[in-house]
């Protein structure tokens, strides 16, 4: 049960839903998590969990979009746990329109929050990966880190009202193979993790009522089309949706020893659903 006993990860996004699913499971596995959420309490909820469980991790809470935010992520892991071996890009959220009613206020949020902040916080993270590289190679040690990288069916296949969001997952998926050929030469694995529908708040159905989040005083409204809900756990092979758990355990997969050989690849984490 101790697969990644001595690692340290940063998991963005982790105080609620599939984040704090990936954090649970990287730190019931042996890793010691830096968790990260826009609210401090959720953050602090997920690690006091993680804890009790018997697991190591510290909050990091604050909006990856800010200035600075990626070199406070990537400190956190370094000072607490004196270095960073696995990177989850995971926060994220919807907002969503069809192309005529997207403003470009909501272009770029979707954007910065999906592809921008994940690209500072790997930017923020290569002198700590690169010096631990060196030495490793100076001592003789060989050591395997690792980057998942979270898109979506959205970012394989597009998806009607979310320009925004299906232009954003498709860049994370060019990120993923560019970073793959990039760091190879450290010894780090970057492969993306695209989901279909998890059940979380974000995918609750809409006619459920007016479900939203806020975003830095946006009050965001949330939920999926009663009908796509429906018709996607028809068409899906598994005639489910799935569970934070199982898409913690499809990032856990890309982040063990057994997959050090892969890199650069993309894992479909759908029930089968394709489109």
């Amino acid at each position: 049960m101790s697969s990644l006993a001595g690692k340290s990860a940063i998991v963005s996004g982790s105080g609620r839903g599939i984040g704090a699913a990936i954090a649970h499971k990287l730190a019931a596995h042996g890793a010691r998590v830096v968790v990260n959420d826009l609210d401090p309490a959720a953050a602090e909820q997920t690690v006091r969990e993680i804890e009790a469980a018997g697991g190591t991790a510290v909050a990091c809470a604050g909006n990856i979009t800010e200035a600075g935010f990626a070199d406070r992520f990537v400190e956190t892991a370094v000072r607490e746990f004196g270095g960073l071996d696995i990177i989850v890009n995971n926060a994220g959220y919807t907002w969503d329109g069809v192309v005529q009613k997207v403003s470009d206020e909501q272009w770029d949020a979707i954007l910065d929050v999906h592809l921008k902040a994940p690209f500072q916080i790997l930017r923020a993270a290569q002198p700590v990966i690169s010096a631990a590289a060196k030495q490793e190679k100076a001592d003789g040690v060989a050591v395997t880190r690792k980057v998942v990288n979270i898109s979506s069916l959205a970012g394989l296949y597009g998806n009607a009202g979310q320009i925004n969001y299906s232009a954003a997952k498709a860049g994370i998926l060019g990120v993923t193979k560019a970073m793959a050929k990039e760091w190879g030469r450290y010894r780090v694995t970057v492969n993306a993790v695209a989901f279909g529908l998890i059940k979380t708040r974000l995918t609750e159905s809409a006619a459920d009522g007016d479900a939203t989040i806020d975003i830095d005083g946006r009050e965001l409204k949330v939920g999926v089309n009663p009908m796509i809900l429906q018709a996607a756990q028809h068409i899906a092979p598994l005639g489910r949706l799935g569970t934070p758990e199982e898409a913690a355990g499809a990032v856990y997969l890309l982040c063990l020893p057994e997959s050090d050989y892969v890199t650069g690849e993309v894992l479909a984490c759908s029930g089968g659903l394709v489109g």
